[in-house]
């Protein structure tokens, strides 16, 4: 079971390399509204992680991916979440909230913080369809059983509470030292990449 935890950490770690919408959004947290706010955020991050790998293990990737209509769904109602928080994050920058309840950047609290990052992470449904391509090969090879696959995941989360974890850290320090001025144009950096994103995740074919 360890050695599992450990493969899924690893496997897990390769893929934090890749910053995301949501890494970029846990950083501009921490430096906006400091470490606390943004650890909530990791947390929303962690649980979406674990709805999509519970059910890619339970097969409902598998579902999706023979539903190309299913598919381009999920991607196009991604893709106008991620342009949306990126407009938002925008707009917030000069506090004006155009998301009801969820407040401007400057100004964000670790309950709002949670839920955005819960919605932004749930916002690529098709991360179940990777997941179910893993954890599928992993099973067909004989290299783990449907047990061992679910330790794979499990490590797989870990990582990312541990590096989103260090990502918030990273933008706390960040933001101690930076005058307001850059912490504003970093926000408005964010949202110019999250519409970039966006766009990129809707057209790609």
């Amino acid at each position: 079971m360890h050695q599992l935890l450990c493969k899924g950490f690893r496997f897990g770690a390769l893929l934090q390399a890749a910053v995301g919408p949501v890494c970029l959004f846990i950083f501009q947290t921490a430096a906006s509204s400091g470490f606390w706010a943004a650890e909530a955020a990791v947390l929303g991050v962690t649980l979406a992680d674990l709805f999509y790998v519970t059910a890619a293990i339970l097969g409902i990737g598998a579902l999706i991916e023979r539903s190309s209509s299913a598919k381009n769904i999920f991607k196009y109602l991604g893709a106008a979440v991620i342009i949306l928080f990126g407009i938002s994050s925008i707009l917030g920058s000069f506090e004006i909230n155009i998301i009801p309840g969820f407040g401007t950047l400057t100004g964000t609290n670790s309950e709002s913080a949670f839920i955005k990052a819960l919605l932004l992470t749930l916002s690529s449904p098709l991360t179940i369809v990777f997941w179910a391509g893993v954890f599928s090969a992993k099973a067909a090879s004989g290299e783990m059983s449907g047990k061992e696959v679910s330790y794979f995941g499990f490590g797989a989360i870990l990582s990312t509470l541990v590096f989103m974890s260090m990502t918030a850290m990273a933008g706390t320090l960040t933001g101690s030292f930076l005058p307001s001025s850059v912490i504003l144009m970093l926000n408005i950096l964010v949202g110019l990449v999250l519409i970039f994103i966006g766009l990129r995740t809707a057209l790609r074919s």
